[in-house]
């Protein structure tokens, strides 16, 4: 028998991977990018420490180089020759709609999707909308206009702030208590706050 390699042995995972509108499937929160024909498609996708590879059946359809979770691989072969119309009208159409949501909203998709693949990005895209649906558009605008100050394009981070921030408010909402103080506790009777009291004695009133 031959002896055994050095190392350990490298455990492929298998899992199924839906490919988006964007050209990408995610395995192990990292993105990957497929040709045209599979969007919309399921594909077996399996992962070693070194390579991401996509099967259909039997038959291998993508090999990618493996990338840390929440990086992408995406090769411009996978895409239409030229610039996709139906892309760059999606595209276009979600700059609009976050234009409309606020200034520094349609600044910050105006920098998310420029480039000459500005549609690998607009999963981002959709992503800041929603923000602006769950946390409010003021408030994302807000965040958005001191995001691109210091020349951060990236939506998940602003996801993990916007979610920080909105956690210390529900904690301080739920953690804060009103005191209430006992009725009793600096209650005089009503004769006490008179301007002028009865000289009981006389029966002549006297000034306070």
């Amino acid at each position: 028998m031959l002896a055994l390699r050095e190392g350990t042995f490298d455990v492929p995972a298998w899992t199924k991977a839906k490919v988006h509108p964007d050209h990408h499937a995610q395995v192990a929160r990292a993105l990957y990018s497929l040709p045209t024909r599979f969007i919309g498609k399921t594909v077996d996708a399996r992962a070693d420490r070194t390579t991401v590879r996509f099967y259909v059946a039997s038959d291998l359809v993508k090999l990618h180089p493996r990338v840390a979770p929440g990086k992408r691989s995406t090769d411009p072969n996978d895409y239409p020759t030229g610039k996709a119309d139906y892309a760059l009208r999606n595209v276009d159409k979600l700059k609009s709609r976050a234009g409309e949501l606020g200034e520094h909203v349609g600044a910050y998709a105006e920098r998310l999707l420029e480039g000459p693949l500005p549609w690998i990005r607009m999963r981002q895209g959709y992503g800041l909308l929603r923000l602006c649906d769950r946390y409010g558009a003021a408030r994302v605008d807000v965040l958005c206009a001191r995001a691109l100050s210091f020349d951060v394009v990236d939506v998940p981070r602003l996801e993990r702030m916007l979610k920080s921030a909105h956690k210390v408010e529900v904690d301080a909402t739920a953690s804060g208590k009103v005191v209430s103080l006992p009725t009793s506790r600096f209650a005089r009777e009503a004769a006490t706050f008179a301007t002028i009291r009865r000289d009981t004695s006389t029966g002549e009133g006297g000034g306070r």
